[in-house]
């Protein structure tokens, strides 16, 4: 009888393990491996999925995603290198950021551009943008609700390199930074976002907000320090 246990238990967990390498080369499959070679045709992932794309040395790359307000959008980008021995030289890689209206936008922090050795296998960008907004002046160049673009491409290069085969890995994924309502305003549509699936939280954020926090905690501390002042200053009663 234990012995039978025992044959069924490993039966089932070689089934589970089976099952579970199944769904993940599945997954894998589902990938993007390709990327678009203009804004136009711009490859969409979502927030948190990996893409890759074979490419040549000085092609263009596009990848688009979405972000919504209140989110802090950061961009990575991995290029694998062709060998060194076919190289020439160093090259300068570098990754840029646009909006839904091709505006380019300005990395708050990371590491958008990166010179590469002629002995180096890889090289990994960065971009993280300031936080999304809900609203901005038509003058402004504010993050806004809806695609953004990012480009890969390499500006500086020996021209022998230009075509060596390199292979791109891409990544998009955004941290709430504060409700959408902490700003005030809303915008009428997303910019330019019907390629790519909406953000779990909307376009236009989640209602929730650190100031909800602050405001709560205030309250809370103003009514303690008034039941404690009452409870102090207060007469004892005469008998």
């Amino acid at each position: 009888m234990r012995r039978t246990t025992r044959m069924t238990t490993a039966a089932l967990l070689a089934g589970t393990a089976l099952f579970a390498s199944a769904t993940a080369a599945a997954a894998d499959d589902d990938k993007p491996t390709e990327a678009g070679t203009a804004f136009r045709t711009a490859t969409a992932i979502e927030q948190g999925e990996k893409a890759t794309a074979d490419a040549s040395t000085g092609d263009y790359l596009y990848w688009q995603f979405p972000a919504g307000a209140g989110q802090r959008p950061t961009a990575k980008a991995t290029v694998t290198l062709p060998q060194a021995s076919s190289r020439h030289g160093a090259a300068t890689w570098r990754l840029d950021v646009f909006d839904g209206l091709r505006r380019r936008q300005a990395c708050a922090s990371g590491e958008p551009a990166k010179r590469a050795s002629e002995q180096d296998a890889s090289v990994t960008l960065t971009c993280t943008l300031r936080t999304v907004r809900p609203w901005s002046e038509r003058w402004a160049n504010d993050p806004l609700p809806g695609a953004y673009y990012m480009r890969v491409t390499v500006t500086d290069v020996p021209d022998r390199d230009l075509g060596l085969p390199v292979k791109a890995e891409v990544q998009a994924t955004a941290e709430d930074a504060g409700g959408a309502r902490a700003e005030g305003g809303e915008l009428g549509a997303p910019l330019h976002a019907a390629a790519v699936a909406e953000p779990e939280d909307g376009w236009t954020g989640s209602w929730w907000s650190d100031r909800w926090a602050w405001t709560v905690g205030g309250a809370v501390l103003c009514a303690l320090a008034a039941v404690g002042g009452y409870t102090l200053t207060r007469h004892p009663r005469r008998r």
